[in-house]
């Protein structure tokens, strides 16, 4: 495991398993002290000793998660990546889900950020890092995921603007298809849509979570302070043309 320094904490919904887990492991790589939020336990030990298990769509829980790792200092590095799908047509959405979608997907970057942004300007430098999804340019059967995860990509052009003074700098990765649990779920293997949209990736394969791990790393990096608001899309290809 390699050596942290103290300033270099970093904070991961949802980094127990799938993409969150891939950008958690990256992180621990690159030196950070990673501490993973989620409702699951990682599959990763090393990532077991500062994680802690909650429902993220609780804020009061959140806020108490996030207060227990202020404890061991500052934050700097922040991912806002947890997150749940519920695919629907646009006949079959359910209003009720509404809340569901939003109160877990979009709600807790803003308690995380509130909470942490003030020990960032403190340090003089920070780095928030979205995870959105390609869906933002369409997709069917996607209507809260989309606009869940599109309201996270506005807001964080917006957060850009507003801290970049202070050296802080907010940026998304928008994963395409990526070969998790939660795709699988979500686009059975042996359908015809879920076939056509691996084939018709351009580099010729799924990606994986450490290729949206190798984008975080980039927006976490301390040399990668002149860019921000920006929005990268590991898909493969699939968001061009």
């Amino acid at each position: 495991m390699p050596q942290t320094s103290p300033s270099r904490h970093a904070v991961v919904t949802g980094g127990a398993r799938n993409i969150g887990l891939g950008i958690a492991r990256r992180l621990q790589e690159d030196g950070w002290r990673v501490f993973v939020l989620d409702i699951a336990e990682p599959e990763e030990p090393t990532l077991r000793v500062d994680a802690q298990q909650l429902d993220l769509s609780d804020p009061a829980a959140t806020t108490a998660a996030l207060e227990n790792v202020l404890e061991n200092g500052p934050v700097t590095c922040l991912v806002n990546n947890v997150g749940i799908v519920k695919p629907a047509s646009f006949d079959a959405v359910e209003i009720d889900d509404f809340d569901r979608i939003m109160h877990l997907n979009l709600r807790p970057s803003i308690v995380a950020a509130k909470l942490l942004v003030p020990g960032m300007r403190a340090a003089g430098a920070g780095r928030i890092v979205m995870n959105t999804s390609r869906v933002t340019k369409g997709k069917i059967d996607r209507t809260l995921y989309s606009a869940s995860k599109g309201a996270i990509q506005s807001m964080a052009r917006t957060w850009a603007l507003e801290l970049a003074r202070d050296g802080i700098t907010v940026n998304c990765v928008a994963p395409g298809p990526i070969a998790t649990t939660a795709f699988w779920e979500n686009n059975p293997k042996d359908a015809a849509e879920t076939r056509a949209i691996v084939d018709a990736v351009p580099v010729g394969r799924m990606g994986a979570p450490e290729d949206v791990a190798q984008a975080v790393s980039f927006f976490a990096d301390a040399r990668s302070g002149f860019i921000t608001g920006q929005t990268v899309f590991v898909c493969g290809g699939t968001a061009v043309g």
